[in-house]
């Protein structure tokens, strides 16, 4: 009896035993969670959505929209405009100048666009690391655009929108860094033959900001504000397709 009852006990604790066993190789087999902290520049953001693609037919006049949040909430606020037209957003929420470059490979270049709108320096500017100059952005602005040359790309570059100060960083006076970003843009812009959109000036106020009706936070536009940036955005398009550069 004695002997049954060791046998029944050891029969139970192999059991036990054998579980844990499994449920180790269980955990050990787990799939790890992939690791994207070396997408600095967020290239998974739309990743997928260029690999279902597909090319631009021969009459596609395909244009790619590249900068941060004004161009990632403007297909969220008027979608409409992204749709009926052969245009591509490629806004992504914060990102500054070299994230850009970094994507323009993935999210310009290989979408094989006729026309590239860059809208960049902001982020860089209201960051306020310390390390950010105007020369910097420039210099991030230009080596997009020889790219997009390159690669027979019209390019578009833009005057950035007027912005007085920034909500989540008020020490910046960002009026007149702006109004100096903007200026280099459109010298750099007409040495080169680019050709130059301007956001600035359809939209700013009194203060060298953005006017209280068409903004939701002095920063970012509302839909009356993506309307305007709509009108002066398609006539920059004709204009750039029918350059010669």
């Amino acid at each position: 009896m004695k002997s049954k009852f060791l046998f029944f006990i050891l029969l139970i604790s192999a059991g036990n035993l054998f579980a844990q066993v499994q449920n180790a190789d269980s955990l050990n087999n787990k799939p790890k969670k992939e690791n994207f902290a070396d997408d600095w520049a967020a290239l998974t953001k739309y990743q997928k959505e260029n690999e279902l693609l597909p090319p631009p037919n021969r009459k596609e006049k395909r244009v790619v929209f590249l900068g941060s949040s004004i161009f990632e909430f403007w297909k969220q606020k008027d979608p409409e405009y992204f749709t009926k037209n052969p245009y591509l957003d490629r806004g992504i929420s914060g990102q500054i100048s070299p994230q850009l470059l970094i994507r323009f490979r993935q999210d310009v270049i290989n979408l094989k666009p006729k026309v590239v709108i860059i809208l960049a320096g902001s982020n860089d500017i209201a960051g306020n690391t310390g390390h950010v100059t105007i020369d910097k952005i420039m210099d991030n602005i230009k080596s997009m655009a020889e790219l997009a040359r390159l690669h027979h790309i019209k390019v578009i570059l833009c005057k950035y929108l007027p912005v007085y100060e920034y909500p989540w960083n008020k020490n910046i006076k960002a009026a007149d860094i702006i109004i100096n970003l903007n200026e280099k843009i459109a010298a750099y812009a007409k040495d080169r033959n680019y050709t130059i959109l301007d956001y600035w000036t359809p939209l700013v106020d009194e203060r060298k900001g953005q006017r209280a009706e068409l903004t939701i936070d002095g920063v970012h536009p509302n839909l009356a504000g993506y309307k305007i940036m709509e009108e002066v955005t398609d006539a920059a398009v004709k204009k750039a397709l029918k350059s010669r550069h």
